[in-house]
């Protein structure tokens, strides 16, 4: 990793560097990725070395340096752990920002609902990580809730975290709109690609797509906008369709949309090169009872638990506001030990 850093620096150095922008470009991303990765090792060998050269230096009765000791070995801990997560990192794209999209499934008035919570855990989610979070596209329910939204989640590693929440989520509560107060199952799903920049070439031909407008804005006709502003583009050739409404312009929201069309359509690329793109496809699972990967239950007892690491708390609430990290990290430590 220091010899990649090095090899690079001395690329830079050369004045032909710049000659090539989009060379250049992908190389300042090569080197910046590479000390993001390698500076926390270092910084972790010279803390642990410097632990133990004062470890040997400082008296059994020093109550204070014994503190400020055991202070720098907590920090020196999390940083471990922060390096432990790192490793399990171990996709392509890991390190990138992350298109969240949320889909309603089975249930009606209940999963709209359901799918606008699970938008806001994750929104909540980002936000406790430093995240910035944009949301792109909305389509709201009938009577209360969200049909489906799309949010860019930027980041460090933020794909590589939310790949983890793929699949489908159950929610079993009271419901609220039910006058008789009855038990309801809800279902929503969650599908997360990397972002990409310009770094990725996906060829798209103006006859492959079909770009419609239309005005944008919440239901009876507040804050709609007097001209079309949103765009919805559809790409013929896979069926994908993405939408875009959430910049002024007519013109940044078709950018927006064609850069999450080509996130898209490079995934399905590289799904198709691991073989497992026909299977995914043909094969996927309904937004409905037995398909789900965790179940989030509000009564008549509350418990989230994850169907694939058997990871549970009995905190609901914690978790709807955001705290996920004990589930993300089970499955990514469980997605490594089967690869091992």
């Amino acid at each position: 990793m220091r010899s990649q850093i090095q090899t690079i620096e001395a690329e830079m150095a050369q004045p032909a560097f710049w000659n090539d922008q989009a060379h250049a470009q992908a190389r300042l991303r090569e080197l910046k990725s590479a000390k993001r990765t390698l500076e926390p090792w270092e910084r972790a060998q010279r803390t642990a070395h410097e632990l133990h050269e004062f470890l040997a230096l400082i008296e059994p009765h020093d109550t204070a340096s014994l503190e400020h000791l055991q202070h720098d070995a907590s920090q020196l801990e999390q940083l471990l752990h922060h390096l432990e997560m790192q490793r399990l990192f171990s996709g392509e794209h890991d390190e990138r920002n992350a298109i969240l999209s949320v889909h309603a499934g089975a249930g009606g008035t209940e999963s709209c609902d359901w799918a606008a919570m699970l938008l806001r855990m994750y929104t909540r989610w980002s936000e406790a990580h430093g995240y910035a979070t944009e949301l792109i596209d909305v389509l709201p329910g009938e009577e209360a809730g969200i049909r489906n939204a799309t949010l860019i989640i930027k980041g460090d590693y933020a794909y590589g975290r939310l790949r983890s929440e793929v699949g489908v989520h159950r929610l079993v509560r009271i419901s609220p709109f039910d006058a008789n107060k009855r038990r309801h199952t809800s279902f929503a799903s969650l599908d997360v690609i990397p972002e990409f920049e310009e770094d990725v070439v996906v060829d798209i031909t103006p006859e492959e797509v079909r770009v419609d407008t239309f005005r944008s804005g919440g239901k009876g006709g507040q804050s709609v906008n007097k001209t079309d502003s949103a765009v919805r583009i559809t790409h013929v050739p896979t069926g994908i369709i993405v939408q875009c409404q959430n910049e002024r312009s007519q013109h940044q929201n078709k950018a927006t949309a064609m850069k999450v069309l080509r996130a898209r359509l490079y995934e399905l690329e590289q799904s198709k090169r691991e073989q497992a793109l026909a299977k995914e496809y043909a094969q996927k699972q309904k937004i409905e009872w037995g398909s789900q990967i965790r179940s989030y239950v509000l009564h008549p007892y509350s418990m989230v638990k994850d169907h694939r690491t058997d990871v549970e708390t009995g905190n609901t609430t914690a978790v709807l506001d955001g705290a996920l990290d004990e589930f993300i990290e089970a499955y990514l430590r469980w997605k490594a030990s089967q690869h091992a």
